[in-house]
């Protein structure tokens, strides 16, 4: 991915934990690499195709000028996103945000902070069985889109499917959604646990019928296994009001376990299925 620099920017600031630093105010020094596509921007020499870097460390200037902030991890933090925020074309900030001289009483030069934030892309299973089950899966989608943090890309058709597991009662509505989030996967699923109880999801029986189901099932190319979460979502291989709805949004997606795209696996369930009534 293309690159813009921006180096060495330095402000006088009134951040930090100590009185003299956010009474008199030091010098703090950014250095920022903007990761996104720049070759449309070469072609055409269109300056709305790229992003203005002077823009940029104005807003920078602005941002830090507006807010105050203890620590310096906070700031570069927030600094991040709100260049992610700002500018959507932007894919991914580095940031190193160095403090000059701080006042540790000590031959000190200088100690920074160096980070790197960016877009992901998500995909999430939706699914409800108690209730208005379409209004109550339009609802939870508008709300994922309203989090700062979270675009809502594409969402598929909801599809009817029998209850999976032989415990729920009642046919389920179920679909996927593609997000573009700045959250991790860990914050992520607390929003999605968040809006789950908002709706009155209660997890008392593994399987059960529910009002709704959040479920995360691929996070970029991750493979994650906790305690708490799972991804990609365990057995998506064998379900298919999980494989149905994704094929809509991505069949050409590749499951960084089982190396195999979503066309692939709805191709071998479909397989499995019919020689199963075959052979019924």
């Amino acid at each position: 991915m293309d690159k813009i620099h921006i180096r060495d920017l330095e402000l006088f600031l009134n951040h930090g934990v100590y009185p003299e630093e956010t009474v008199l105010g030091q010098k703090f020094v950014f250095d920022v690499t903007l990761f996104l596509e720049t070759r449309e921007a070469g072609k055409t020499d269109d300056l709305t195709k790229s992003v203005n870097y002077g823009e940029a460390s104005a807003r920078i200037k602005e941002f830090m000028e507006a807010n105050t902030y203890q620590l310096i991890e906070a700031a570069a933090e927030h600094v991040c996103r709100m260049l992610l925020l700002t500018y959507p074309m932007v894919e991914k900030v580095h940031l190193e945000l160095k403090k000059p001289w701080a006042p540790v009483k000590l031959p000190l030069k200088t100690v920074s902070v160096e980070i790197e934030r960016g877009w992901h892309r998500a995909y999430v299973a939706v699914g409800s069985n108690m209730g208005d089950r379409e209004a109550t899966i339009r609802s939870a989608i508008r709300e994922l889109n309203q989090e700062e943090d979270i675009e809502v890309r594409k969402v598929s058709s909801l599809i009817r499917t029998a209850p999976y597991g032989g415990v729920a009662e009642g046919e389920f509505l179920n679909g996927a959604v593609e997000l573009r989030t700045l959250l991790t996967p860990e914050e992520l699923l607390a929003v999605l646990n968040r809006i789950e109880a908002d709706h009155g999801r209660e997890r008392t029986v593994h399987w059960g019928s529910r009002t709704l189901d959040l479920d995360i099932l691929f996070y970029d190319g991750e493979v994650i296994d906790t305690e708490k979460l799972h991804i990609p979502h365990i057995d998506m291989q064998n379900r298919d009001f999980v494989l149905n709805p994704m094929m809509e949004l991505a069949p050409w997606l590749r499951h960084p376990v089982l190396n195999q795209t979503i066309a692939q696996m709805k191709g071998e369930l479909d397989g499995r299925t019919e020689k199963l009534a075959g052979q019924n």
